[in-house]
């Protein structure tokens, strides 16, 4: 059947480029990747990454998908079903920056993310929903209008702390002190309620986690390459 083979074609020609583009973005980061590279590594030309999407950030868009529910299902495995949704969102957020703090381009890709157009209002769009599940009990008179107008305040405080490389003086510790005493005063939440979660935080391991995450997502996207691929090769 012609139709679906260029229907598996077209599907191993844009898994070709999530995994090529994912590869170049954690090697040199987003800003120094460009559509044509992506194609060459994917083993196609510099026009055929169009056929697969609109642009670099529609691209970039995908794997912030990717990347984003991997973070959250990771959060939530590591947790008892019945811990607080404070802790939940403090273990989600702090894993953001620990996982902005693998690499450079890493950090790159992350702070672009949270800045451009489609990959920013993805955030905090799919933020909203989730922020009236955790903080309810202290923003019950918050629309859902208001708790995305909390989201855009909230996502520019991870944007900047991310953005900031850690060092001897402003420590992983220090920083998620600080970040996570923003996002909690922005959803007025009382420091002796989110305090306790905070301390949780930072006696887990997230860095580990993080790492975790970065090969697991990058396994993936290969995986489903070579699915594809095999797909593609049936059909044929």
């Amino acid at each position: 059947m012609p139709g679906h083979g260029l229907q598996a074609r077209g599907i191993a020609r844009e898994q070709k480029m999530i995994y090529a583009g994912m590869t170049l973005f954690l090697e040199q980061g987003y800003g120094r990747t460009t559509t044509a590279q992506i194609a060459r590594k994917a083993g196609m030309s510099p026009a055929s990454f169009f056929a697969a999407f609109e642009n670099k950030e529609a691209l970039l868009l995908r794997l912030t998908q990717i990347m984003f529910r991997s973070q959250f299902s990771r959060a939530e495995k590591m947790l008892p079903a019945d811990q607080s949704p404070l802790l939940l969102y403090a273990m989600e957020t702090g894993l953001q920056l620990h996982i902005a703090e693998c690499s450079e381009p890493l950090r790159d890709l992350y702070v672009t993310a949270y800045s451009l157009p489609s990959t920013s209002d993805f955030i905090n769009r799919s933020m909203t929903p989730r922020l009236r599940q955790i903080f309810s009990r202290w923003m019950k008179r918050a629309d859902d209008s208001e708790l995305f107008e909390l989201e855009l305040a909230s996502a520019g405080v991870t944007r900047s702390y991310m953005s900031v490389p850690c060092d001897m003086y402003f420590t992983m510790e220090r920083k998620i002190r600080r970040y996570l005493s923003c996002c909690f005063r922005i959803y007025c939440v009382p420091e002796k309620e989110y305090a306790p979660y905070v301390e949780r935080v930072l006696q887990t391991d997230l860095h580990q986690v993080a790492e975790n995450i970065v090969a697991e997502t990058v396994q993936n996207a290969a995986a489903a390459f070579a699915a594809t691929m095999g797909a593609a090769a049936d059909e044929n």
